[in-house]
């Protein structure tokens, strides 16, 4: 049976078996690994991992690739398929004490933040993911203070993971093609976060507010949640200027300002 891409569901299925190559190959799968596999589609990739890995749990939403994946995956016995939203899986629940996955997955656009967002409220059972995105959004998760990309959701993703740009993919590769092109983003979780903070809620709702209002300084896109000696205290004790911007500071410089209101 043939199934064509919905686009309700935000389906591009990769077509392009040199890309299908370079990622197995970034994957760096080995005997010992246990792959979580986001959105398995017809399963081409799902069978070309298990062959490598010793367990692989492939999560499909789409009922109607149901029979397509028993078929095509049947001479596996190191799969376990799983029709459902993969938001809605319990992860610890279905590993049990397997140990931490590889995750992989060629992710819907429209739903590329909640992903990355359940993957570290997952952090537990998560070791690294490697998913195809828009490549507008992998530069924003990976962003540097500074640039453009840079925002509240680079600062969340990295706070967790040490995220990076494996390679660029044309929109070309995948059917049907979609506006815009791709990129394999590569997420490392991190042991512990990446700075220390007294309070995760209040460095976030900082971050926020900051970014709410880019453009604006940061003494006036925070007034009403900093008070304002604090924010000139902190910009004078880190040689910042007054007209400092949420994207000048790092996110140590967020955790040192978070740290300063609850001093």
């Amino acid at each position: 049976m043939r199934v064509f891409p919905k686009k309700s569901l935000g389906q591009n299925f990769l077509v392009d078996r040199n890309i299908a190559g370079r990622i197995i190959e970034a994957l760096e799968l080995r005997p010992s690994d246990i792959i979580l596999e986001i959105g398995s589609g017809k399963g081409e990739l799902t069978s070309l991992i298990a062959a490598k890995v010793n367990k692989v749990y492939a999560v499909e939403l789409d009922k109607r690739l149901q029979g397509i994946l028993a078929s095509r995956l049947k001479d596996h016995n190191n799969i376990n398929i799983i029709m459902q939203d993969i938001l809605k899986v319990d992860l610890g629940g279905l590993l049990g004490i397997r140990g931490k996955v590889k995750v992989f997955g060629n992710i819907p656009y429209y739903i590329s933040s909640p992903i990355i967002e359940y993957l570290i409220k997952h952090r537990e059972w998560v070791r690294e993911a490697f998913i195809t995105v828009q490549k507008e959004f992998a530069r924003r998760v990976a962003a540097s203070p500074g640039s453009k990309d840079y925002g509240a959701f680079s600062l969340f993703a990295q706070y967790y993971t040490l995220p990076s740009i494996v390679f660029q993919i044309n929109r070309g590769c995948f059917y049907p093609v979609p506006k815009v092109d791709s990129s394999l983003l590569y997420l490392k979780f991190r042991d512990k976060p990446a700075v220390y903070v007294s309070d995760e809620g209040l460095l976030f709702r900082v971050i926020r507010s900051a970014f709410n209002q880019r453009r604006k300084t940061l003494k006036n896109s925070l007034k009403g949640v900093v008070a304002q000696d604090k924010i000139e205290g902190f910009l004078l004790k880190h040689k910042k200027s007054p007209n400092s911007r949420a994207e000048e500071l790092s996110l140590a410089e967020f955790a040192g300002l978070a740290n300063t209101l609850l001093s």
